[in-house]
């Protein structure tokens, strides 16, 4: 990755927003995928103590969006990235532990871009699985 992408990548990550509310943090992002994690709390819980679904769906689109963004940059295509679908499974709960985030690209366009993310548990176990289709978008 570039100076200049690591530096658009960090100045985001530091502005707050919802992956700073998540806890997610990305630890190696390109255009071929990214790989982040984060600490479950209670925070993260729905009413019956394990993870609510939506922190799912919100690091999915984020690490979607981080990954398509790199490409788009890393491509000369240029621009950014917006999702447009996102669909999660459910497949195992959790209530703590660490989640580790990856994305592998489906299918990066001209046009759009369709990412897989995979979330894991620290025992390496498939917890959740999103597919996030993007729209890439010229500035």
């Amino acid at each position: 990755m570039n100076e200049k992408l690591a530096e658009t990548l960090r100045q985001a990550a530091e502005s707050g927003g919802m992956d700073k509310l998540l806890g997610f943090v990305v630890d190696e992002a390109s255009g071929d995928g990214i790989r982040g994690h984060l600490t479950i709390t209670p925070d993260h819980h729905q009413p019956f103590g394990i993870v609510h679904g939506g922190t799912y769906c919100a690091i999915a689109e984020s690490a979607a969006s981080i990954s398509a963004f790199c490409w788009v940059q890393e491509s000369g295509i240029g621009g950014t990235a917006v999702g447009v679908n996102n669909s999660t499974d459910f497949l195992r709960s959790v209530s703590d532990g660490d989640i580790t985030v990856t994305t592998t690209p489906v299918h990066r366009g001209r046009r759009q871009q369709l990412w897989q993310v995979d979330m894991v548990d620290d025992q390496g176990r498939l917890i959740a699985q999103s597919r996030v289709r993007m729209q890439n978008i010229a500035r």
